[in-house]
């Protein structure tokens, strides 16, 4: 059994353990496709070609591609659409963010030396936004079967009631804290009122349909700042590496209502709730990448690339409320509030992410245009939380070893030149990582754009979209109905490029 020890200071309580799992691991082991326009138009099918600030994200041999100093700032329009179907009801919220999600440079120096092999080296740093977490999820349908109380009978069966009636709630785990939400707000009731009782029953009037809407609002993003060096042997290889930096700052604002009209009786009981929950996670995180690009020819590259693991150190604060109103067959009785006014502060914890391995092709038509593919190798099961010997933690990874699988992504890019304009176009395939492929399905995206050469100065334009299904449970345990929901991303990106 796990010990726990917690301070109660100002509104914050400090505890030693809370419950991550696996949908927290999900969210920071998956990339998004971001950075400048041109990366973005063309699918981010860039590991074979380098020359642009976005690819070395994939292969960090590709700073040693470019010509000349360069320097590039991107903006972007995040637009999402989440259509949802819960029992049956349709439901749909968008959302819309505005970013600055890459700016970077690259550095090129020259071996002047004309019988020196190694031909150029090149230094390199840019930012990026991996992942927008801003994002509106709304479903709402009525439940034939089940209520969110069975979410809380998860937790409260096998806590004493001396514990939720003598204790406070900054007191207790955070199992014991549901119980007490649940128990104070008369959403449950124990079996017997002895001191050692351990199981409860659910004080939601039953016998027909639930009514039920989740809310969820998202905002945060996990950025990647890489250190990059590379440099270019003869003129048939490029060698690189990255050093990564990391950043996660993510909220979620969460509120789920249920009501019922059931037939009541004499005893209070429940007919409607809503429980709010405030999750804030922030953190930093470190990775290394290395790659290698190969011109076979003038118009063949091939491109191999090596990311380690992303090493987090993560911290999380909750907050937590739940209001409850009760009737019986009398009347309805005034709201029950449990709002304990305190923040959880939980000990930082530690996740490894997946390694990811890449392997590219690029034919180059000479100066008129080229089609590009990567394909990229992911494990998602060999996700871990630290550390490892930790008895929660080996049930969480144990469990996302068996949910979770090896996934591949396939991305295509075009571009085609016309004098100082560039078209471009891109696709791209990414598989679920879960064995199951409903949890959450495959990612299927589409791009295109255009870039304008004005000499030192470039202007590029893109356009891309990517839909995925899922069905994720709106609790974790206990509760585990879920919406289904199909989510299209759509990002509009500018990027201005200068040459030094």
């Amino acid at each position: 059994m796990k010990k726990y020890i917690y301070l109660l200071l100002a509104g914050l309580t400090f505890s030693f353990a809370q419950s991550q799992d696996i949908t927290d691991a999900l969210r920071y082991s998956q990339d998004n496709l971001n950075g400048t326009a041109r990366f973005r138009a063309m699918s981010g099918a860039f590991g074979a070609l380098g020359g642009d600030l976005s690819s070395i994200n994939i292969n960090p041999a590709g700073s040693a591609v470019f010509s000349n100093n360069q320097m590039a700032v991107t903006l972007s329009n995040y637009s999402t659409k989440n259509n949802s179907n819960y029992f049956g009801t349709n439901a749909s919220e968008n959302n819309n963010s505005f970013d600055l999600n890459q700016a970077g440079g690259v550095f090129v120096f020259r071996d002047r030396n004309p019988n020196s092999s190694w031909k150029k080296f090149s230094l390199a740093v840019n930012y990026e936004n991996t992942n927008n977490f801003d994002n509106s999820i709304f479903s709402a349908g009525t439940n034939p079967t089940n209520s969110v109380a069975n979410y809380f009978l998860s937790y409260a069966n096998g806590v004493p009631l001396s514990d939720l009636e003598d204790l406070n709630y900054e007191d207790l785990n955070n199992g014991g804290q549901q119980a007490f939400l649940a128990y104070q707000g008369y959403v449950i009731n124990p079996v017997t009122n002895n001191a050692n009782n351990t199981l409860y029953t659910s004080n939601v009037a039953a016998g027909g349909d639930y009514y039920q809407e989740n809310s969820i609002v998202s905002t945060g993003f996990n950025g990647k700042l890489s250190f990059n060096a590379a440099t270019q042997y003869k003129d048939k290889l490029y060698l690189g590496i990255n050093l990564n930096s990391h950043f996660a700052d993510y909220t979620q604002s969460s509120s789920f209502y249920e009501d019922n009209s059931n037939p009541l009786g004499l005893n209070d009981e429940v007919t409607s709730l809503r429980f709010d929950n405030d999750l804030y996670t922030y953190g930093s995180g470190f990775s290394f990448q290395v790659g290698a690009i190969a011109k076979v020819s003038d118009e063949i590259r091939l491109g191999l690339a090596y990311e380690s693991s992303t090493w987090y150190k993560l911290n999380d604060e909750l907050t937590q409320k739940l209001v409850a109103v009760s009737s019986n067959s009398t009347g309805s009785l005034p709201p029950d509030i449990v709002d304990p006014q305190i923040t959880n502060v939980y000990e930082p914890y530690k996740l490894q992410t997946p390694s990811k391995l890449t392997g590219s092709f690029a034919y180059v038509f000479g100066k008129s245009g080229l089609i590009s593919v990567d394909y990229a190798i992911k494990d998602y099961s060999n996700t871990k939380f630290k550390p490892e010997n930790d008895s929660y933690y080996r049930v969480v990874n144990s469990y996302m070893n068996s949910v979770l699988e090896k996934t591949s992504e396939l991305r295509i890019g075009a571009e085609y030149k016309i004098k100082e304009w560039s078209l471009r176009a891109g696709f791209r395939k990414e598989q679920s990582p879960y064995k199951n492929k409903t949890t959450i399905g495959d990612l299927t995206g589409y791009s295109g754009g255009l870039g304008y050469n004005f000499g030192s100065t470039k202007v590029d334009l893109s356009y891309s979209t990517a839909q995925r299904d899922s069905q994720q449970g709106f609790f974790n345990q206990g509760f585990t109905d879920g919406a289904k929901i199909n989510s299209i991303k759509d990002v509009v990106s500018l990027t201005l490029l200068f040459e030094l």
